[in-house]
């Protein structure tokens, strides 16, 4: 089993910053593929963003250019920074990890973007 634990959700006003982190523990014999992804009230669970274990990274179209994403293998640690927020990145942030086959999922961290 693989544990996810994210942190850094919260409050922020419409152009700040948050970083979110997501630390992976448990049966980790190879960690695979992380990303975040994010579900706002009354849609659909969305990609955000992935990085491969190469560090080869994936973004979706509205965030490009504002967010980042990183890892630290040694850590087993992926994060989201997240820049000129907008409202419409309201949302809760999952992150995800796939491992032999399987994919794992924290339990979210709420981010509101309001004045």
């Amino acid at each position: 089993q693989v544990q996810l634990v994210e942190s850094g959700g919260g409050l922020v006003q419409p152009g700040g910053s948050l970083r979110l982190s997501c630390a992976a523990s448990g049966s980790i014999v190879s960690l695979g593929a992380m990303g975040w992804y994010r579900q706002a009230p009354g849609k659909q669970r969305e990609l955000v963003a992935v990085i491969t274990s190469a560090s080869t990274t994936n973004y979706a179209d509205s965030v490009k250019g504002r967010f980042t994403i990183s890892r630290d293998n040694a850590l087993n640690t992926v994060y989201l920074q997240m820049n000129s927020l907008k409202p419409e990145d309201t949302a809760v942030y999952y992150c995800n990890a796939y491992v032999l086959g399987m994919d794992y999922w924290g339990k979210g961290a709420l981010v509101t973007v309001s004045s």
